[in-house]
């Protein structure tokens, strides 16, 4: 599934070509959905904005067109009267006078009223994103440590929305080695060092993927790995998708478990049980 920092990606890839002009012509995929065909033809799209994994396309009277990708789904940005080469069905459609938004295959699409936004279901119950600017290290080391989350093992903690918006799985993993924290490990468990740590690497490394398009390591390191003769998708990460590689801190084989039904990677070493 994607995470948010490819969902802001491809929100960025809509704006610029949807964000200041007229919506022409729509297409729902949903019959619940119909109706706002007609309703929202000829409006001026404003922004393209993401709430972690969650896209809302805010028209200038403030409704939203809600989508999230789910497991499958995939936008693409097509001029006018093109469509991808794909056997996928498409859900959504947004057409300007020169280009065509095409939703693929995800079904969880809504159209949101602006006096609704706020009790949304999908929205309501979500925490902060990362990558709002508004959202620094305090804001963060305030929420690990606060009651509703401090007692959470950290493996389950750094996938639920509620905590944070749009982290997942590779990010779970990457942010984990980085603060040099075992995934079982609680919030409690962390002294005020560690939980530093651990808010700075959900901030850095959630808005590093998103800058660079999903590489988590340091410029330096992947730069150094890449010109070792490393793929992109070799080198982009530090600790997901490598058991049985060395640690790139201390050489100890990184290891993969399944925690809270997804796979994490850690180092056994560099990350080991206990408190920290």
């Amino acid at each position: 599934m994607p995470e948010g920092p490819e969902i802001r990606r491809a929100a960025d890839r809509l704006a610029r070509v949807l964000a200041g002009r007229r919506i022409e012509r729509l297409f729902f995929a949903s019959p619940a959905l119909k109706l706002w065909e007609s309703r929202l033809q000829g409006r001026q799209l404003r922004a393209v904005d993401t709430l972690g994994k969650h896209m809302l396309c805010r028209f200038r009277d403030g409704t939203r067109i809600y989508s999230h990708n789910q497991l499958y789904g995939r936008w693409w940005v097509k001029p006018l009267g093109q469509t991808p080469d794909t056997g996928r069905q498409l859900r959504l459609a947004l057409h300007t006078d020169r280009h065509s938004a095409l939703l693929y295959s995800a079904s969880d699409i809504d159209v949101i009223p602006a006096s609704e936004l706020l009790s949304h279901p999908r929205l309501r119950g979500l925490g902060p994103d990362p990558l709002d600017t508004d959202v620094d290290i305090a804001t963060v080391v305030a929420r690990l440590d606060s009651a509703t989350f401090r007692g959470r093992q950290l493996a389950s903690l750094l996938l639920d929305q509620g905590f944070m918006a749009g982290l997942g799985n590779y990010l779970r993993s990457e942010i984990l080695f980085v603060a040099g924290i075992y995934p079982k490990t609680r919030p409690r468990d962390c002294d005020a060092a560690a939980l530093m740590r651990l808010a700075r690497a959900i901030l850095t490394l959630t808005r590093r993927s998103y800058r660079t398009g999903g590489v988590t390591h340091s410029p330096s390191v992947f730069r150094r790995l890449r010109n070792a003769g490393m793929t992109r998708a070799e080198a982009r990460f530090a600790a997901f998708s490598r058991e049985g590689l060395p640690c790139y801190g201390c050489g100890t084989p990184v290891r993969r478990e399944n925690m809270s039904g997804r796979r994490v990677y850690y180092c056994g070493n560099c990350q080991s049980p206990g408190g920290v």
